[in-house]
Order: C-alpha cells, then structure tokens, then sequence
C-alpha cells in the first residue's frame, strides 16, 4: 500500500545521517509535512530556524507568512493548504546559519545530491498533478542550473507529466522579491496556481480515485 510505503520511507528520513556523518553542519529534525493521497507538493529549499526548533512544521517563520499570503491569494487558506497537500524541501534538515549573519546557510551540492533519494521517493509515492517548487534551489531541481528567476518565475510548465508554478523563495533576505518587476511575475504566478486549484478541484481534501 503506497500510504505505508510512504510512511516508512518518512522514518527513515527521521532516522537519517548522511549529512551528519559527513559533518556538515545541519541541525533539528528533518521537516516535511502530508500522506500520499496529497494531489500538490510544494517543495522548499530547506527549513529554517523557527521549522526545526519550534514548530516542527514546513514554512512556519517569517518566510512561510509571506508564502501564505500568495497562497491565500490564490485561494487557499493556511489550515487546508497543509491539511491537504504535501509539503517538503530539497534538504529535510536546517543547514544552519549563513556565515554572513543574514538569513540560512544554502545547502551544498553535495547535501542535496545525499538528499535526492528521499525526495525521488516522495514524487514517485506521492505522485502529485501540481508542484509548486519555491526558491531558486527547488526550481533548478527541476529546470536545471543557469536559468535566471525572471525567466521561470510567472510560467505555468510541464515536467514529466505534472503541472509546475515556480515561485521565489519568501524569504525577507531576498531582494529580488521586492523590486516591481519581479512583484508582477509573482502575481503572474498567483493566477496561474489559482486557475490550476479551480480547474482539477483542488479545494478540498480531494482524493485520488
């Protein structure tokens, strides 16, 4: 059954080491949220401070109020958004602070490469329609390196059969979120993730058949 399936590959996502042992410096538990019959997954970079040491629950700090406000603007209120869809990162563990002093540290190739099994796994039992990958990291998951935010950002594309709407990463340490230009590619976005959430029903817990 893909629910159990799923449920033990999210134990063993709790009980990994990888990073650790290769001593980076990640910290708190891995972050992820939703079951398999979830029809959207929206996949972050990697959580943060507030996510691993107080809420345990994926964009729950700053970030993740602004991520809700476009949501909310597409439609969908914060409670059922995570009741009913899946949510996750390109890393599950907080990499820790950037050395800079400003916002998180970006996790390393090598981190993600370690982490890409799990969330290879969560796609294939999941299986979602709609991806909404946030930030840059997520986005050349799947459009792969070198494309610039402006070009993606404000699209609504097709990647190995699913719909996907990138969206910039939140964050209040991003620049690129504040200037004009790029205000009116998110707004392109929120149109496209709200006619997607009309046009397969995705208002509701829906399950698939």
């Amino acid at each position: 059954m893909v629910e159990e399936e799923l449920r033990q590959i999210q134990a063993q996502i709790r009980a990994c080491q990888r990073c650790a042992l290769a001593g980076f410096p990640i910290q708190g538990p891995p972050i992820f949220s939703g079951n398999a019959s979830a029809r959207l997954m929206l996949i972050g970079q990697a959580p943060g401070r507030v996510e691993v040491g107080e809420t345990h629950r994926p964009f729950s700090g700053s970030a993740g109020k602004r991520l809700f406000r476009w949501l909310q603007q597409a439609g969908w209120d914060e409670e059922t958004f995570r009741a009913c869809f899946y949510m996750t990162s390109i890393t599950k563990c907080f990499p820790g602070p950037n050395k800079s002093g400003r916002g998180d540290r970006a996790p390393t190739r090598r981190e993600q490469r370690m982490c890409e099994p799990w969330l290879i796994a969560e796609l294939t039992l999941v299986d979602p329609e709609v991806v909404i990958p946030v930030g840059r990291m997520a986005i050349e998951r799947f459009f792969g390196p070198g494309r610039r935010l402006h070009e993606i950002i404000g699209g609504r594309y097709r990647v190995d059969g699913r719909i996907l709407i990138p969206l910039p990463h939140p964050s209040g340490a991003s620049s690129w979120i504040q200037k004009p230009g790029h205000r009116a590619l998110i707004r392109r976005a929120i149109v496209h993730l709200a006619e997607v959430r009309q046009a397969l029903g995705l208002t509701t817990c829906t399950r698939h058949g």
